[in-house]
């Protein structure tokens, strides 16, 4: 790989090319890395009752839309978030994903995939009871970023 860095003091935004004659596993691991490091990390506030909690979302197991709006998931306990789905999926890192319509988790989190061929699969995480499960539709993209994270 070559890397060439271009200083031109009339650029206003950092800006980052990728020159590849395939997009293959590396190209994607990169494009994600760059993703992740490049995106303004806004602090997502979780509430229990009237108390606001700061913390990391890696922390995060999953969010889950309920009948309180949408809860946050750590392995011991329930939070509230005051965002929609598609507000958290713009705002989360990359490692987080939508896995089914009312559900997005946290991929570095996963334990194991009960895979069921009929309807939606179970995913487990480490260290907790806790499970969602993914729809059919996003099983195989949840399947090929656990299967690249391992590499």
């Amino acid at each position: 790989m070559k890397i060439e860095i271009d200083i031109d003091e009339n650029i206003e935004d950092l800006e980052v090319i990728i020159k590849c004659a395939v997009i293959n596993d590396k190209v994607q691991k990169l494009e994600r890395y760059l993703s992740d490091i490049s995106q303004d990390k806004k602090q997502v506030i979780f509430y229990q009752k009237e108390k606001e909690y700061y913390f990391d979302v890696s922390r995060i197991l999953f969010f889950e839309t309920s009948e309180n709006g949408i809860d946050a998931h750590t392995k011991d306990d329930i939070f509230n978030v005051r965002y929609k789905l598609y507000e958290l999926e713009e705002l989360l890192p990359a490692y987080f994903m939508r896995v089914s319509k009312s559900t997005i988790l946290n991929t570095h989190e996963v334990y194991s995939i009960t895979k069921n061929i009929t309807s939606a699969s179970k995913v487990e995480f480490h260290g907790t009871h806790k499970r969602v499960y993914v729809s059919r539709n996003y099983y195989k993209t949840l399947k090929y970023i656990l299967q690249e994270r391992k590499n």
